[in-house]
């Protein structure tokens, strides 16, 4: 287990190189200048390309890169051009945010998911499956800000039970959460179901079957259980989707995570801040992946001799 784990870290170092490389050109490409951005629109050329050489956009991009990688191998992700603070301390004050949204929209998800997944395959071809996989379609189908347009007119406007924006009380992570983890329930319940109804042809369910068992033991004390290691990879993967996909989500509610970092930064044409939160994405992703390989084999043995 110990030389597949090693292996399996050993093989995310290349991805990471190429991760960073990517994001440093990526941002690059973005128009606008960021020297005029911080100079202020009133400013000279003179006083623009005075900003341009304090932050190094003067120099060539091969020694921008090299310095950039540098700063990184350093722990430094750099000074935001907006706010003038380090970066990792504006990543350090939303990252919480996003964190907690992330955890209570994948909660609730699973759990939907899971259930309305096992469900359907149970009762594959009947009226629960085609309720069930029409809910999950719909929740795949419907885009996220008009789940959160449509949230917030009822329970905020309407009701008056639940905050539209901001964060720092459970009632602030509600409307997004359930926006953010719709389409991921859905995506659960389809491959849950796809699982349920593979792992429930199997001969040792007929077995299981055969000797009486109840089918509630049946469909989750085996076929459930064998069904683990797919789930387990989508509800992963999943996760990292969350972690990266929550800008439009906190966009809709104001909520003051990294998405909405994000958003504010490229406004702004925040560089440092740009990439950081981006190459933060991809490294969560990737991290998120190993782990989700590591559990893989964990499941299945197979997986560590092969």
């Amino acid at each position: 287990m110990l030389r597949y784990t090693l292996k399996r870290i050993v093989g995310v170092i290349p991805t990471l190189i190429i991760v960073i490389t990517f994001v440093f050109f990526f941002v690059r490409l973005i128009p606008g200048d960021p020297a005029r951005m911080v100079a202020g629109e009133q400013a000279t050329l003179q006083d623009v390309e005075a900003v341009r050489e304090q932050l190094g956009l003067n120099k060539p991009i091969p020694i921008q890169y090299i310095n950039y990688v540098g700063g990184l191998l350093h722990g430094d992700l750099g000074t935001s051009l907006r706010t003038k603070r380090p970066v990792i301390t504006e990543v350090a004050a939303r990252y919480g945010n996003t964190m907690s949204l992330t955890i209570a929209s994948l909660i609730w998800s699973t759990i939907v998911g899971v259930l309305l997944g096992v469900w359907s395959g149970k009762h594959r071809g009947k009226w629960q499956d085609f309720t069930g996989m029409t809910l999950a379609v719909s929740g795949i189908s419907l885009p996220n800000f008009w789940i959160g347009f449509l949230l917030i007119m009822l329970f905020a406007v309407k009701l008056r039970w639940l905050p539209t924006t901001g964060a720092g009380s459970w009632k602030n992570l509600v409307l997004p959460a359930i926006t953010l983890g719709t389409s991921i329930a859905a995506i659960i319940a389809r491959f849950t179901r796809s699982s349920i109804i593979e792992v429930l042809k199997e001969d040792y369910i007929r077995t299981a079957r055969a000797k009486g068992l109840k089918e509630k033991t049946v469909t989750w004390g085996h076929a459930f259980r064998n069904s683990m290691i797919s789930v387990v990879t989508v509800v992963g993967l999943q996760f990292g989707f969350l972690l990266g996909g929550s800008v439009v989500t906190e966009a809709v509610f104001a909520f003051p995570g990294l998405g909405q970092l994000l958003i504010e930064s490229v406004n702004y044409r925040d560089y440092p801040a740009i990439q950081s939160l981006i190459l933060i994405f991809s490294l969560q992703f990737i991290i998120i992946n190993l782990v989700v390989d590591i559990l893989y084999a964990v499941l299945n043995p197979e997986i560590k001799l092969s």
